[in-house]
């Protein structure tokens, strides 16, 4: 997930502990209390993302497909940045150190929002098609959630709104919420969010808002229901979408084997989804590549009524109304096969992607833009062939190692 999304939940956690702890009867603890527990969560639910720093380890794009989303988005390794975000706020915060120190309900309150936060940062990252392997390394596969979009306005105006609410200055507050509301409008004008899912976002702002009024941390808590409540829906629909997709593959390439179905949700739109699949037709020694939309409700949302940057195409011609397949890639097994041999940037490439397409000398997973379109996992593997091989690559499974070796 996106950063603000990730310091929207680290601060609802960390407003959620301090409300579970007594009343301190010193005014001046309590607001240190209040602010050590909100920067811990603020900074538990991003610093895995520290692992940004590690990327200059190996050559774009290896390094950030590599080692972002590494070694500090598992469990094993929670621990020592733990460790370390408490070591900083003893050691830089004077203020932290003495609550830590003389206040037991807090210092434990403070350890729990840490762990927490961390789980938090990881579950949040499941949740989209980019995956996570917290497991490492007991378990190095790659987990997809393949429900909720990389960045989600459900996230941000249910908990800004309900965080804007507790600001004590009244001018910071409707500004903060000001601001929170504006964002979608941006999108929607922009293209990224339909009309019809700006004004679920309104309404979710206004009943959280609403709640909010009868003071406590009703407002809190009805944003984190409608944040879960969110997943589930996504969750249901993705479960619908699959089964749509998997009958029309049935029908368009009898007798192949899906290896995976990548789905990727369209921002606060359950009805609209783009995905692709990845078949083995192993006698015919080839797989296949194909990406598509999907619309859940025909006549509310179509395909072509989707959000054009997102797989949507407005006014196409020849469009199926519930899913329309846009693209398909042939590969060569044994071709694929003998490249992981001999290209060693391309074998280290093939530990992130989920989506491989082969055209012109350049691997790209096509989860993350238009087929024949460049983006961040793009390697110009041919060009490379003849450079030393990348080191150190991380142990990551490779998502499909069910193409290279038959599984």
């Amino acid at each position: 997930m996106d950063n603000l999304t990730h310091s929207l939940v680290g601060l609802a956690l960390g407003e959620l502990a301090n409300r579970t702890l007594p009343a301190h009867p010193d005014p001046d603890k309590t607001r240190t209390r209040r602010r050590v527990l909100l920067a811990t969560g603020a900074l538990a639910s991003n610093f895995p993302d520290l692992d940004l720093v590690l990327t200059p380890l190996l050559a774009p794009p290896l390094g950030y497909l590599l080692h972002h989303r590494g070694h500090t988005h598992t469990l094993l390794y929670a621990l020592p940045q733990i460790a370390l975000l408490l070591g900083l706020l003893w050691l830089l915060w004077p203020g932290a150190r003495r609550l830590m120190r003389d206040d037991r309900p807090a210092r434990r309150a403070v350890l729990a929002t840490a762990a927490v936060g961390m789980v938090l940062h990881l579950s949040l990252d499941f949740l989209n098609v980019y995956g996570v392997h917290p497991f490492h390394p007991l378990d190095s596969r790659w987990l997809y959630g393949d429900m909720v979009f990389i960045i989600e306005p459900v996230f941000w105006t249910a908990l800004g709104i309900a965080l804007a609410l507790l600001v004590p200055n009244r001018v910071l507050r409707w500004l903060f919420a000001a601001l929170i509301l504006a964002a979608p409008v941006l999108f929607t004008y922009m293209g990224f969010l339909q009309w019809g899912s700006l004004a679920g976002l309104l309404m979710v702002a206004g009943v959280v808002a609403v709640m909010a009024r009868r003071g406590g941390s009703a407002g809190l808590v009805t944003a984190i229901v409608a944040c879960l409540g969110f997943i589930a829906v996504q969750g249901v629909a993705g479960h619908l979408a699959r089964e749509q997709i998997r009958s029309a593959l049935a029908q368009l390439e009898p007798g192949s084997r899906i290896l995976d179905m990548p789905l990727s949700a369209f921002p606060s739109n359950p009805l609209c989804w783009s995905f692709a699949t990845i078949t083995d037709n192993g006698g015919a020694g080839s797989y296949a590549v194909r990406i598509g939309a999907l619309s859940l409700a025909p006549g509310v949302s179509d395909v072509a009524a989707c959000p054009a940057r997102f797989g949507g195409e407005p006014g196409a011609a020849g469009l199926e109304r519930t899913l329309s397949w846009k693209y398909k890639e042939d590969g060569s097994l044994a071709g694929l096969r003998a490249l992981q041999q001999d290209n060693c940037h391309f074998d280290g490439w093939l530990r992130f992607a989920r989506v491989p397409s082969l055209i012109d000398g350049k691997a790209t997973d096509i989860r993350f833009s238009a087929p024949g379109v460049d983006n961040f996992s793009t390697l110009p593997y041919a060009e490379m062939a003849d450079r030393p091989c990348p080191a150190p690559v991380p142990q990551w499974d490779r998502p499909r190692q069910d193409l290279l070796d038959g599984r």
